[in-house]
């Protein structure tokens, strides 16, 4: 299995329409698909990941993608794609470093 969320970009209309109430991750990237934010529906989310992409997509303004995993595993699998995203770039998505999290990260070192 891959660490890295592999699944292929889709436009934020169209992935928005195929969501639904379910637990999971998603990421959301700017026109040149350059990553711009990462979040989670967990279980206190309104809607699933529908109503979590929904808001932050009014919150992200550059979102133009959208790709999205279910999983029960929601927080482990947000907090190891924030882990990639930093150990790749050095720092997390621009979208996130305006919020604020109380969130401890480990350190990741993938491989390709």
């Amino acid at each position: 299995m891959a660490i890295r969320l592999t699944k292929p970009w889709i436009a934020i209309d169209e992935g928005l329409a195929g969501l639904h109430g379910h637990l999971g991750v998603f990421q959301l990237a700017d026109a040149e698909q350059q990553i711009v934010y990462i979040g989670y529906a967990g279980g206190n989310s309104l809607y699933g990941l529908r109503g979590e992409v929904t808001a932050a997509v009014k919150g992200v303004a550059e979102s133009a993608f959208l790709r999205a995993e279910i999983t029960t595993a929601y927080l482990s699998r947000y907090r190891e794609l924030m882990m990639i995203h930093i150990a790749d770039h050095g720092s997390p998505p621009p979208a996130n470093k305006l919020i604020k999290q109380s969130l401890t990260l480990g350190k990741l070192s993938p491989a390709g």
